[in-house]
C-alpha cells in the first residue's frame, strides 16, 4: 500500500522547546485521517511540516513520495486550509474563484462554480459579509478546486456552530469519496472526527501517543471494571493505557490482542472519544508522576 505521508523520527524545535519530536508515522493514501491532541501538542506543527511551510529540525518527512513544498509541482498536489479558514474579506466569492484559477495550475473551475451554486453562495457577495460557516465552505471549495491529492485542514470547524460543523464535514466526506482524496484533518472535537475519519493520530507532549486505523484500534482496546486490583496483577499481554480506582473498584483501559477470559472483569467496548481521552489521561498521569518525582 502506497503512503501519502511518511515521517521518521521527525522533530521541530524552536530554540530549546520541541514543538514536535520523535514522530514516526505512515499514512496510507485514500483515507481521511484525524489528528487530535491538546493545545500545544504539535498538531499545527506537523501539518505545516507536511505542507512544506516549515523545515524539520530532525528526522525526515515525505509527502506523496517527495519533499514537502520542494517544487511547484509538489505544491500543486497538496491543498492546505488553515485554522482561520483564510479568505479575503474584501474580495467577492467570484473574485476568490478567479484568484484560485490564476494561482493553481490544476484548478477545476467547473467544480468550484458548481459547488458554490449548490451551497447557495452568491458570487457577488464579499467574503467579509459571509457567515462563519459560509466562509469555511468557501475556503474548502478553494482547497478542493485546486484538485489536490492530499488536502490538509487545520482545525477548520473550531469556530463554527454545530449545524455549520455538520454541513462542513458532510461536504468534506462527500468530496473525499467523489475525488478520491487523501485528507489529514486536525480537530479538538473528537466526535466530529468520529463521523468521517477512518484513521487517527493522537499527539500529546509533542509526541505521537497512538496511530492507526480506527476500527483496529477500537477492537484492540477494552475497558475493564471490577474489584480493586493492582495493575501488576494483570496478564503480561494487557498493556494499561489509563487507570482509575475507588476504595473497592478498579477501572482500566487496556490494549491487548488476546481475549480477556478473567471472569472478575466486566469488559466493555470504547468509542473513539473514550479511546482518545484514555491516551490523553495516560499522558497527564505520567506528567503528574514526573512532577512529584521532581518535587522529591
Amino acid at each position: 500500500m502506497t503512503s501519502v505521508l511518511q515521517a521518521q523520527a521527525l522533530g521541530k524545535r524552536y530554540g530549546k522547546r520541541w514543538a514536535l519530536r520523535e514522530c514516526t508515522i505512515d499514512i496510507p493514501t485514500g483515507h481521511v485521517v484525524g489528528l487530535v491532541g491538546p493545545n500545544g501538542a504539535g498538531k499545527t506543527t506537523l501539518l505545516k511540516l507536511a505542507g512544506g511551510q516549515l523545515e524539520p529540525t530532525a528526522g525526515d518527512i515525505t509527502v506523496l513520495g517527495g519533499r514537502p513544498g520542494g517544487t511547484p509541482a509538489q505544491l500543486a498536489r497538496v491543498g492546505f486550509v488553515a485554522q482561520d479558514t483564510p479568505v479575503y474579506a474584501g474580495l467577492t466569492v467570484a473574485e476568490h474563484l478567479r484568484l484560485g484559477a490564476r494561482l493553481n495550475p490544476r484548478w477545476d473551475d467547473g467544480m468550484a462554480r458548481e459547488r458554490i451554486a449548490r451551497l447557495g453562495l452568491v458570487p457577488a457577495h464579499r467574503a467579509g459579509k459571509l457567515s462563519g460557516g459560509q466562509r469555511a465552505q468557501l475556503a474548502l471549495t478553494l482547497g478542493l478546486a485546486k484538485r489536490p491529492e492530499l488536502l490538509i485542514l487545520d482545525e477548520p470547524v473550531a469556530s463554527l456552530d454545530p449545524l455549520a460543523r455538520r454541513e462542513f464535514l458532510q461536504g468534506l466526506a462527500e468530496a473525499a469519496v467523489a475525488h478520491e482524496l487523501s485528507v489529514l484533518l486536525s480537530s479538538h472535537l473528537v466526535s466530529d472526527l468520529e463521523r468521517i475519519c477512518d484513521h487517527v493520530i493522537v499527539l500529546a507532549d509533542s509526541r505521537v501517543q497512538m496511530a492507526g486505523e480506527v476500527h483496529r484500534l477500537l477492537a484492540a482496546h477494552h475497558r475493564l471494571t471490577g474489584p480493586r486490583r493492582d495493575p501488576d496483577r494483570l496478564p503480561a499481554g494487557q498493556y494499561v493505557i489509563s487507570a482509575s480506582h475507588t476504595e473497592r473498584q478498579s477501572t482500566y483501559v487496556v490494549r491487548t490482542d488476546s481475549p480477556i477470559h478473567d471472569p472478575v472483569w466486566t469488559v466493555s467496548r470504547l468509542n473513539l472519544e473514550d479511546l482518545v481521552l484514555a491516551y490523553m489521561d495516560k499522558h497527564a498521569a505520567e506528567n503528574r508522576r514526573a512532577a512529584v518525582e521532581v518535587q522529591r
